[in-house]
């Protein structure tokens, strides 16, 4: 009498057992069995508290049936009431000890809640009631995952599919092993399997989604997300913002702008929708649909900061327009430092500088010490021509700071005032207390070997000629991260791990190598050999390398000439006295440790010897790319290192570190006098002016 229902519900035909459901009920109203399978279809159909009131009906009739309570316990877990499921299976084993589904329901509530011990405890007892049961696999394989055993749940898990091949449970728990392999489409084939044979899990979709944008199919993955999306049960804004990013990484630029829109339209405080909308009007060139919904959602979310900061990047800088639009958002949000902020920059670009500077007053009254208004401030002092006032201001901000970190960077900013305002000795003073203070932290200093040495004769190119690896280094204050910039958007070749947290364990990173070199303690066809080696790690292919490295001595020619004929070694280079002004204002990518101007001086004076010998004999394939004078220009640069490498170089989305202009040394002549001497003669050889 009840295989109308089950029939039903096997085919999901939920509206049908649940009309056959009621027929029986009916029929048969003090049946328990009946407002069992009631409850199910109930449950099926999304009537969960339907679905409870019947198997409580049905438990009220035969309290003593161990396969009622496990029931309850399955509606209790759908409705995600855990803790109640808990007691019900518990009320079921202990009714019947038997009960292979109730002790099996209890393990997988264990593992929901993160209980390894208890969820193998379980599974022990339910393997007595059946051992063979292809389930117990399920809780298994989860156990071993959780425990980091990825390799032996596949086995386990594995083997029960061979068993029970559509049951979803295992479906399910191959899926994750699968994930945990990185076996994106296995573990996409297991969960849609789950989806084919029951529609009711739809909410897999986004995973089986993402599982697809894994394997590089941001399309098809979007694709697999339209019946969640079309479904206002779960289309939130979320969903569509995924979809949405989606279609950008596809391509589909129509279809991700629409749902985007339709995400901040739910959402309209979300970041990462309005990143992904700012991306795609950007792509369509629409800033008049961005104007009208961001206009619309600024009407319904007036407070939102970056909701503003998104209107304001679709009006020209300094323009009345934007203008216009910062004058709505000081209305909607008066005391708003980011939008004080704004208003200021679009009076400095106006020209109105006493405006601007009434706002960042205001800042620093809402906010005593925030930075944009106190650097506005300093910025007026100097333009009016008080030095005594800009210096004395960022001092007074010094002695009010509580943190350590903050106090070190107003320091800093305090030597660039004292630069403005032409104190020199003062700034230098400020400079060499900072790097005193920070030695201790910092990389020593590179001991140098002598400068003339027997060199290996220049082996010829290899033939055919294949890679062309090229080696990059500047002396600190040089800007070569300014050359970085230009070199990493060309290609992927350009490898910074040596800065980096992780770098390259060969010989190029050891300062003990140049030394090793000179004795002949290590050859140079076992330092490039090192260095090869470790390619693959840094997935370099086929030896083509832009390698960034942390130090150079000349030394390294007697690996580099016999071994590496077809490499390029590219310098960065500026005036030695403006290098020397810039290590000491804004350090160098390698921290090196400086405890004054004269040390400094002392050792970049031997190094930039070597580069001069290098260069006046040609020891090696080799450019000096000067940065004098272009080191804020990044078109300029892109041009220079194009020419050193005899092709074109798209510029870098921005300049590179900050600098002080072309020249800036003569002004320190007298408060680096001495450091400057030593380093005139090795400036006169690579080409600049004795004074």
């Amino acid at each position: 009498m009840y295989d109308t229902i089950i029939d039903a519900l096997r085919r999901n035909a939920a509206d049908e057992a649940l009309t056959a459901a009621r027929e029986l009920v009916a029929n048969r109203p003090d049946d328990a069995q009946a407002h069992r399978w009631l409850a199910t279809s109930l449950q099926q159909s999304g009537q969960a508290e339907a679905a409870l009131a019947s198997i409580d009906h049905a438990i009220a009739l035969a309290p003593e049936d161990a396969d009622l309570h496990l029931a309850r316990a399955g509606v209790l877990i759908g409705s995600r009431r855990i803790d109640e499921a808990q007691g019900a299976l518990a009320t079921s084993s202990g009714l019947d000890p038997n009960q292979f589904l109730a002790y099996l329901m209890q393990a997988q509530l264990a593992l929901g809640r993160g209980d390894l011990d208890e969820a193998e405890r379980l599974s022990r007892l339910a393997a007595r009631v059946n051992p063979e049961h292809p389930l117990l696999a399920a809780v298994d394989g989860m156990v071993a995952l959780r425990r980091g055993d990825a390799e032996h749940a596949l086995k386990i898990v594995s083997a029960a599919a061979q068993v029970a091949p559509e049951d979803p449970q295992l479906r399910f728990t191959l899926g994750f092993v699968y994930m945990a392999k990185q076996h994106w489409a296995f573990a996409e084939q297991a969960f849609r399997g789950i989806v084919d044979s029951n529609p009711a899990a739809a909410n897999l979709r986004s995973l089986i989604a993402d599982l697809v944008r894994r394997q590089g199919r941001p399309a098809d993955a979007a694709d697999e997300l339209e019946p969640l999306l079309a479904n206002p049960a779960t289309s939130g804004p979320g969903l569509h913002r995924y979809a949405g990013h989606l279609r950008l990484a596809a391509g589909q630029n129509e279809q991700a702008l629409a749902s985007l829109r339709t995400a901040l339209a739910g959402n309209p405080r979300d970041r990462e929708t309005l990143l992904g909308i700012i991306e795609a009007w950007r792509r369509l060139n629409a800033p008049d649909d961005a104007r009208a919904t961001l206009d619309a959602a600024l009407a319904t979310t007036p407070d939102s900061h970056e909701l503003w900061l998104a209107r304001l990047l679709f009006e020209t800088v300094g323009s009345e327009q934007a203008r216009a639009v910062v004058e709505r958002w000081l209305t909607a949000m008066p005391d708003h430092l980011p939008a004080l902020e704004a208003q200021m920059a679009v009076l400095d670009f106006a020209g109105d500088a006493a405006g601007a500077e009434a706002i960042a007053q205001r800042i620093v009254e809402l906010e005593p010490g925030r930075s944009s208004g106190e650097q506005r401030l300093v910025e007026a002092l100097l333009a009016r021509d008080e030095p005594k006032a800009a210096i004395a201001r960022v001092q007074s901000l010094i002695e009010r700071a509580t943190d350590p970190q903050a106090r070190q960077g107003l320091r800093g900013w305090l030597g660039l005032v004292q630069d403005r305002a032409g104190r020199q000795a003062e700034a230098v003073a400020t400079w060499t207390a900072l790097a005193q203070e920070a030695a201790p932290t910092r990389l020593p200093l590179w001991p140098q070997t002598e400068a003339a040495q027997a060199w290996p004769p220049l082996a010829p190119l290899p033939q055919p000629l294949g890679a062309r690896p090229l080696l990059l280094w500047g002396a600190p204050g040089s800007g070569v991260e300014a050359i970085v910039g230009v070199v990493d958007i060309q290609g992927g070749y350009l490898r910074a791990d040596r800065f980096g947290p992780a770098p390259p364990q060969d010989g190029l990173q050891s300062y003990r190598t140049p030394a090793a070199l000179a004795s002949g303690a290590l050859t140079g066809e076992e330092l490039i050999g090192g260095w090869r080696a470790a390619f693959p790690a840094r997935q370099v292919s086929n030896g083509n390398i832009v390698d960034w490295l942390l130090w150079w001595d000349n030394a390294l020619l007697h690996a580099l000439r016999p071994q590496v004929p077809e490499g390029m070694l590219l310098i960065a280079l500026r005036d030695p006295r403006d290098m020397l002004l810039d290590w000491l204002a804004f350090g160098a990518p390698a921290p090196l440790a400086i405890t004054d101007a004269q040390q400094g001086a002392d050792w970049l004076a031997q190094l930039l010897g070597q580069v001069a010998e290098l260069h006046e004999q040609d020891l090696y394939p080799h450019r000096l790319i000067r940065l004098d004078g272009i080191v804020h220009d990044p078109a300029a640069i892109s041009a220079a290192v194009g020419q050193a490498l005899d092709t074109a170089m798209p510029p870098p989305p921005r300049a590179g570190a900050r600098r002080f202009p072309e020249g800036h040394w003569r002004n320190y002549a007298q408060a680096l006098k001495q450091p400057f001497a030593v380093l005139a003669p090795v400036a006169q050889r690579l080409g600049y002016p004795e004074a």
